[in-house]
């Protein structure tokens, strides 16, 4: 099988190819990495040499700077772009700061100004696979992973899936809680991507999550409980999404990052500057990238568990099963044919009630040879899917303005995100992000 990885020279790379060389199927032959930065291509390709060092055998690897020459051919392809880089980041941070606004990067207007320029970008990407590879299968990883897949959908139909690798994180975390294993258990979790809640645990056809809410101490043992408290749980009757924290202590967490020294972005684009110019001299490429990966790990979240008064991630918290395992599990799957069940980004068709059928949401899918299939699941209480609804329709609007270039599609967007109490700061927020971005210029009233 011949994979070719879009944002080839990203650092999360290594983890990919990790994976394939622990894959005792040996089912990528072929590893293609595409970047549109060579510099950044030869940086981690430097660290998978060193990976492979010491292994019998490995996919062979080629790298390359043309999207055609990538694609032509493929059997999979992983979308890992990041559009506008770590700088366009720090700016939809800041940019919203300056109105009073959350600029996270995947929630509220951050995640929507990195939409409008992701989606043109994204959409043509699905273009040229469904014109050069036309039978392959698209895994996309580009965050907002669930208006990016949903725009991609429009060309690709139900041949893209998009992956996060939050939900398997979270429900590793509750099984081990639970003192149950893993791979017997079932999970009912839905939602949108960064927005759902686990709302069973099922072992031997019981539900065993009823009894975690009975354990004060078993349910504030891992990160979602430390984050959201026993009480807010207990009263949901369901865990949350670790992004769901930007919902629920929205003031807090605001706060917390208006005060902070550094946005997550501006620290991502720091530390991985100072990666991307020594990995190529140093001793070890892989030791570098390992103490670096420790310590972007280590940081994640870090606004909530401040907001929480948790202190520093537990390594058992870090150990979240990971997005790279999820897509191995897919390409598996669908390549040999092999009935899976994995919770995966895909078009609604009826699963969760009260959303359009090509919608993406993030639920509980039956994989196979012919691809994902989502599973029905139970109403969700009012308070759930209200929310879910509401932030559907933000990026619904967000993804027809960037498809149309309109700018008042894109303004409804970030104006009426639940996240966003003024469409003052909303209009202000945008017209600030069209002075700082070039390739939005051109949305037009």
């Amino acid at each position: 099988m011949r994979l070719v990885v879009l944002g080839g020279g990203g650092f999360r790379v290594p983890l990919v190819h990790s994976s394939l060389l622990d894959d005792p199927d040996r089912l990528v032959d072929e590893l293609v990495l595409h970047d549109v930065d060579p510099v950044r291509l030869k940086g981690i390709s430097a660290v998978l040499d060193r990976q492979a060092a010491d292994r019998a055998w490995r996919p062979q690897l080629r790298v390359t700077t043309s999207l055609e020459d990538a694609v032509r051919g493929a059997d999979v392809v992983f979308s890992a772009i990041r559009v506008g880089g770590l700088r366009g980041r720090t700016l939809d941070e800041r940019v919203a700061l300056g109105e009073g606004l959350l600029g996270q990067e995947t929630v509220g207007v951050g995640g929507i100004c990195y939409a409008l320029r992701t989606i043109p970008v994204a959409v043509e990407i699905a273009s040229t696979v469904d014109r050069l590879a036309p039978d392959a299968w698209l895994i996309n990883f580009t965050n907002p992973a669930g208006m990016v897949t949903e725009a991609m959908s429009a060309v690709l139909g139900d041949r893209v899936v998009g992956i996060c690798d939050s939900p398997v994180g979270l429900c590793r975390r509750v099984a081990r809680a639970l003192d149950v294993p893993f791979d017997r258990a079932g999970f009912d979790y839905v939602g949108l991507n960064h927005l759902g809640w686990l709302r069973a645990v099922r072992v031997n056809g019981h539900d065993r999550l009823p009894a975690l809410f009975d354990d004060p101490v078993a349910l504030t043992s891992f990160e979602e409980g430390k984050l959201f408290g026993a009480s807010w749980l207990r009263t949901l009757r369901a865990i949350p999404n670790e992004y769901l924290h930007y919902y629920y202590f929205a003031r807090e967490t605001l706060a917390e990052v208006a005060s902070a020294e550094s946005t997550r972005g501006e620290f991502l684009l720091s530390q991985q500057d100072q990666f991307y110019s020594q990995v190529l001299s140093a001793p070890d490429a892989l030791a570098l990238w390992e103490a670096v990966r420790l310590e972007r790990e280590s940081t994640y979240m870090a606004e909530g568990r401040a907001v929480a008064d948790v202190g520093e991630r537990d390594a058992c918290d870090m150990d979240g099963g990971g997005y790279e395992q999820v897509a191995l599990r897919l390409m598996a799957s669908i390549g040999g044919n092999q009935r899976e069940s994995l919770i995966l980004n895909v078009r609604n068709r009826g699963a969760v009630p009260g959303l359009p059928a090509d919608a993406v949401v993030e639920v509980p899918c039956v994989v196979d040879g012919n691809g994902p299939r989502p599973i029905a699941t139970d109403p969700l209480p009012e308070h759930a899917i209200g929310l879910m609804r509401h932030v559907k329709s933000c990026e619904r609007a967000a993804i027809t303005a960037a498809v149309d270039r309109d700018r008042d599609q894109a303004l409804l967007a970030l104006g009426s995100h639940p996240l966003v109490d003024s469409v003052a700061a909303a209009e202000r927020t945008l017209d600030a992000y069209i002075a700082a971005f070039p390739a939005l210029a051109d949305l037009k009233p």
